[in-house]
């Protein structure tokens, strides 16, 4: 992973906000709780956050939340789409840690650990700290309602996040060739 944001993680920001938003858009499956729905979107900004890294991951969620909120609602809701962005980019700092053994090919349980962790902690403080914090402040929410909203939140797109990112991981690190296993025969 270059320490620089280069022209393959612009590409893979752009498409990674475009994915997220037509998940984001139409693949939902609605919550007790009002306005609150399981994303699988998520899994795909953890996806390339574990790729390219913290600022991609905070980019493909932070963006394509926003487009989402501007083309559905015609106006965005900051507090949840910061929270969005927030879990990417703390996914993505694992990916130092995975991200090599990813493109070599080896994506392990402990890359998989790894990243899971991750994700959990980035759901939590984004979902059960973040949102509903700024949805009071920003918006003169009831602390009840949004407190309810971040946990069940913070449940439902933490698995997705983490499944849906193990298997894309997982799929991606196959079509990868070792370094080294492709050996010339004397």
């Amino acid at each position: 992973m270059d320490k620089k944001f280069s022209t393959k993680s612009i590409v893979a920001t752009g498409l990674g906000a475009a994915v997220f938003l037509v998940l984001f858009m139409f693949v939902k499956i609605p919550s007790p709780v009002p306005e609150t729905n399981l994303q699988i979107a998520y899994g795909i900004s953890g996806f390339f956050a574990a790729l390219y890294g913290p600022l991609c991951g905070f980019l493909v969620a932070f963006i394509g939340h926003a487009l989402n909120d501007f083309i559905a609602y015609g106006s965005p809701w900051w507090s949840w789409i910061v929270a969005s962005g927030l879990s990417a980019l703390i996914t993505g700092l694992c990916a130092k840690k995975i991200a090599p053994q990813v493109e070599d090919g080896k994506f392990s349980g402990k890359e998989a650990g790894t990243f899971v962790l991750y994700t959990v902690i980035a759901h939590a403080v984004s979902w059960i700290v973040v949102a509903p914090v700024l949805d009071i402040v920003i918006y003169g929410e009831s602390a009840k309602l949004v407190f309810a909203q971040g946990a069940i939140a913070f449940v439902t797109d933490a698995i997705t996040a983490a499944v849906v990112g193990l298997l894309l991981l997982k799929a991606y690190s196959a079509t990868k060739v070792s370094k080294g296993s492709l050996a010339k025969n004397k």
